[in-house]
């Protein structure tokens, strides 16, 4: 049967799931640590030990970076699973069935500790709970971006879906930092303690991502869009073909030091802004969270067309580099948030929404370019082997997007104990920092990419 493009109604689909898993990998992402390790006037009470450990790292940031760590080991696993299956859906549909519902109710879980009180039962259920949030995640996840480079035929077809996909990532983010407004109004609505309002409103946003991540299951017909078939490779094979790919390397090395710096910052925005911004009126700054985030998507959105033609024009590479460079400067900007004399010259109201607008500049790019570049290096291998692995592709990639994002955590958690609460908050400052260093070195590593080089074999093949 002769391959069909992907209708505009089913690229849609597609990207709704992506929608779906974003709400559930951005709560854990904003919400982990902050819950579990939170500042004094967050009203949330200790579940966990708040011991130090060798000197620099709390329970939280271990039970956040082995959850990472456990995530990037079975992304290779679940590729090669995916890369491999013979199914009458095909490849990659039947996993994203059998991850959802589980990874959603995982993701719940995480944030209803067993003892009601500081415990290490605690300690080992979030552990074990994490473990199999992220297993069905990777089991949705892995095969879904693997479909980017199947469901693409060309190039530009690739972008497109890209940035379709970067909306509904985005869209993800902005709805997951809603959890505090939401908590808020339920805590007064129903009289609840904020602890209880975080949880509930964390349970009705995984309902919402179990809809969502079913509309590719439900609209997308594997077998009547995508044209590659399951391969013969053992799994270790596959990654090791992948690694030796030299136009992949300096995109994966770029990519790592890119998601440590994201994960830093995430992890610290709702530090950002309770304890630097506002440190007397805690409430607000929570809730401006769930206000910077979509405004910061907003802006990147107004930007999306324009990325899509220049990169047409110009290439990806070259936007993928300035926009590294370029955020990197921003994230030094976090040192001096909420200094008495930079609230003298720049109000922090002014200063939390012109960081975030300045930041959707860059994310409009890096959000949308990078996995076009990726399903390009993919293709580019299958028609060079004869063997479609794009999904230990996009596996080796998040594999060492969760070693950064580890690092990140790891990174997070030792400049913490240099201060992280209201009068004490020399560590948050230095996050920041850290975030420049980490994306000017992508920018740099990013640099070494040659993408011409590829672009024309695809041409000619």
């Amino acid at each position: 049967m002769r391959v069909q493009n992907l209708p505009l109604s089913r690229q849609i689909a597609y990207a709704i799931g992506q929608y779906g898993w974003s709400i559930l990998i951005n709560i854990i992402g904003i919400q982990l640590v902050y819950f579990y390790a939170p500042p004094e006037n967050a009203g949330i009470p200790y579940f966990i030990p708040q011991v130090i450990y060798l000197g620099f790292l709390n329970l939280v940031s271990i039970i956040a970076a082995s959850g990472r760590l456990f995530d990037a080991i079975t992304d290779p696993l679940i590729a090669g699973l995916s890369d491999r299956l013979k199914h009458p859906r095909g490849r990659r549909i039947p996993f994203l069935k059998w991850g959802t519902i589980p990874a959603a109710l995982f993701c719940f879980l995480i944030f209803f500790p067993i003892k009601q009180e500081i415990s290490i039962i605690n300690v080992i259920f979030i552990l074990i709970v994490q473990a199999l949030f992220f297993l069905f995640l990777t089991m949705y996840v892995t095969p879904y971006f693997a479909l980017l480079a199947e469901l693409g035929h060309t190039s530009e077809q690739r972008l497109n879906l890209s940035t379709y996909i970067s909306i509904t990532y985005a869209l993800g983010i902005m709805t997951a930092a809603q959890v505090p407004l939401v908590a808020n109004i339920l805590k007064e609505s129903w009289n609840l303690a904020f602890v209880n309002a975080i949880q509930y409103s964390i349970g009705i946003f995984c309902i919402v991502a179990i809809i969502l991540m079913y509309f590719p299951v439900i609209f997308i017909d594997e077998k009547k869009y995508c044209k590659a078939e399951p391969i013969d490779i053992s799994i270790w094979e596959s990654l090791k073909s992948t690694f030796k790919n030299q136009y992949f390397k300096y995109y994966v090395i770029a990519d790592f030091s890119y998601f440590a710096s994201l994960t830093i910052i995430m992890t610290g925005l709702l530090f950002y802004m309770t304890v630097l911004l506002f440190p007397e009126n805690k409430e607000k700054g929570e809730n401006l969270v769930g206000v910077l985030l979509p405004v910061m998507i907003l802006t990147s959105f107004i930007l999306y067309p324009i990325v899509n033609i220049l990169a047409k024009k110009v290439g990806k590479k070259i936007l993928v580099v300035i926009s590294y460079a370029f955020m990197s400067f921003i994230f030094l900007q976090i040192y001096l948030m909420g200094e008495k004399f930079y609230n003298h010259i720049v109000s922090p109201d002014v200063q939390a929404f012109g960081v975030i607008i300045l930041y959707s500049i860059p994310l409009a790019f890096v959000s949308i370019l990078p996995n076009a570049i990726l399903a390009d290096i993919a293709e580019y291998d299958a028609k060079k082997t004869g063997l479609p692995k794009e999904g230990m592709y996009f596996a080796a990639r998040t594999f060492l997007q969760k070693l950064g994002q580890t690092i990140g955590i790891f990174i997070f958690a030792i400049l913490l104990l240099f201060g992280k609460d209201p009068g004490n908050d020399l560590g948050i400052r230095l996050t920041g920092i850290a975030g420049f260093i980490l994306c000017f070195l992508a920018s740099i590593y990013f640099s070494k990419y040659k993408e011409k080089e590829i672009l024309k074999e695809l041409e000619n093949n």
